[in-house]
């Protein structure tokens, strides 16, 4: 497969500002020409193999980091938003979507807030809310999508806390023998805080009291729960001065968000404290990514290991990057993040052909896909049922799925790629992202017609899909020989 070119233009010229050079001086170091670099800079030829080379070698850069990365999901996020009928003729080539991402990606996330504020404002009407017009809240991002989209374009990894996380881990010794009694004498050692077990109460998970320096924990909590929500107390005491600095950084619009991330935060300190970054991620190498296996070495649940691989992403020391999700058995994505080119849809379902789905019909069990995407790229799937709550017969339990993966050229670090035929084209399902931006116009599972595309319907034919979709004069062509 030929290799893409790569702009990287604004990287360039960051790095010579970080390091407070002219273009002249920039360009001497490098051993090209200014003229070279002011092309570079402004994305109108790409970088050669010899200036990559030098700026690894001259200002210690991990190559790695020069990959798509951030630019990959806001060209999606970006691409996704121009389907819009809002945008009816306009469809910007990929090139464009690039050229916009990489030079002035404070407008792409500009136009891509607008957007989802005219979504709010059409959902809001098509539903006839009685507070339209009343407050500005029908128009305005919610607090939970500001934070979701916070962590989804620093890459699901926050340096500021995985750091201090993973040295904490080591003076504990987290990683090395059962943690709990490691995190309790620490608690208690450190910041005289004591833990009890609460009287029966269905709703508490926890509760500390910072006066009396309890913390109070439910009962019957599952054990990877009760470590979590331990090192959870840690990570409010340990590291909430960072937490607060970090969130504040955000610029978040509102005091919801701000707090809202700020839990978020707490959470990513005490799972990087649970799973210390480089140990967890030589274990997860070791087992090849075998899930169970990760589980039982570090005493946590199945999505606490899913979450925690969808984090290593430090620079200069990536893990496999790899998708991951949870879903409701009603379809809502309620945690999601991509480290791959497959970048999940910002509105409306997943595809009904990815497996995501296909994990609560076969509870217990590790379902295996191999897919392939309209772009072409192909990918390993995995997905698994988990259940949540049920502390005792009286009460519900919440059954979610959780699906990861990667791309398939990373296969071969999973487990679960055993005894597939990797090589096999006609072994990939053809999955897209949603149905409302996929470019597949005659798969049969689809659930409505796309943004983009005129419809055609045929009163005297009926296919699979009642319906044909035109996206350009080829299609019509195509159509008027049937």
């Amino acid at each position: 497969m030929a290799t893409g070119k790569l702009y990287i233009g604004r990287r360039v010229r960051d790095l010579r500002q970080a390091n407070r050079a002219t273009q002249a001086q920039f360009a001497e170091r490098l051993g090209i020409s200014a003229s070279y670099l002011n092309q570079i800079e402004n994305n109108q030829r790409p970088v050669s193999a010899g200036v990559l080379l030098a700026l690894a070698e001259k200002f210690r850069i991990d190559l790695a980091d020069l990959s798509g990365g951030e630019d990959d999901r806001l060209v999606s996020a970006l691409s996704e938003t121009l389907t819009d009928s809002l945008f009816d003729g306009y469809t910007p080539s990929l090139q464009e979507l690039k050229l916009v991402t990489q030079n002035a990606p404070g407008f792409a996330h500009a136009l891509i807030a607008a957007h989802r504020a005219y979504r709010h404002n059409s959902e809001q009407l098509a539903g006839i809310n009685d507070t339209l017009g009343r407050s500005h809240a029908a128009i305005e991002t919610t607090p939970y999508e500001e934070v979701r989209d916070f962590f989804h374009f620093v890459d699901n990894y926050v340096g500021d806390l995985d750091l201090p996380a993973e040295r904490l881990a080591g003076e504990i010794g987290i990683g090395e023998v059962d943690p709990g009694p490691l995190l309790t004498g620490y608690l208690e050692r450190h910041h005289g805080v004591r833990i009890v077990r609460a009287a029966h109460n269905d709703d508490l998970v926890r509760a500390y009291d910072p006066d009396a320096r309890l913390l109070t924990l439910n009962s019957y909590l599952p054990a990877p729960t009760r470590l979590f929500q331990i090192a959870l107390q840690i990570a409010q005491l340990h590291a909430g001065s960072i937490v607060e600095r970090v969130a504040a950084g955000a610029g978040f619009r509102t005091a919801e968000a701000y707090e809202i991330c700020r839990i978020g935060l707490h959470n990513y300190f005490a799972g990087a404290l649970l799973l210390p970054y480089r140990k967890f991620m030589a274990a997860a190498q070791e087992v090849r990514h075998d899930l169970d296996l990760l589980a039982a070495r570090f005493g946590a649940s199945l999505e606490q290991v899913c979450h925690r691989l969808s984090t290593l992403q430090r620079p200069g020391q990536k893990g496999v990057p790899i998708f991951f999700a949870r879903i409701d058995r009603a379809g809502n994505i309620t945690k999601r993040h991509s480290a791959t080119r497959l970048q999940f849809a910002r509105f409306g379902a997943a595809c009904p052909l990815w497996n995501g789905h296909q994990a609560f019909e076969n509870p217990g069990r590790v379902a295996r896909q191999l897919a392939e995407t309209p772009d072409g790229v192909r990918y390993l799937c995995l997905s698994m049922q988990v259940s949540r709550g049920g502390r005792g017969f009286r009460q519900p339990q919440q059954h979610y799925a959780l699906a990861l993966g990667c791309e398939v050229s990373h296969a071969e670090s999973f487990v679960y790629a055993d005894g597939l035929d990797l090589t096999n084209a006609g072994a990939y399902d053809p999955i897209g992202i949603s149905c409302r931006i996929c470019e597949r116009t005659q798969c049969a599972s689809r659930a409505l017609p796309p943004l983009k595309g005129r419809l055609v319907v045929e009163h005297n034919i009926r296919r699979t899909i009642p319906y044909q979709v035109i996206h350009d004069r080829l299609d019509q062509a195509r159509i008027a020989d049937e």
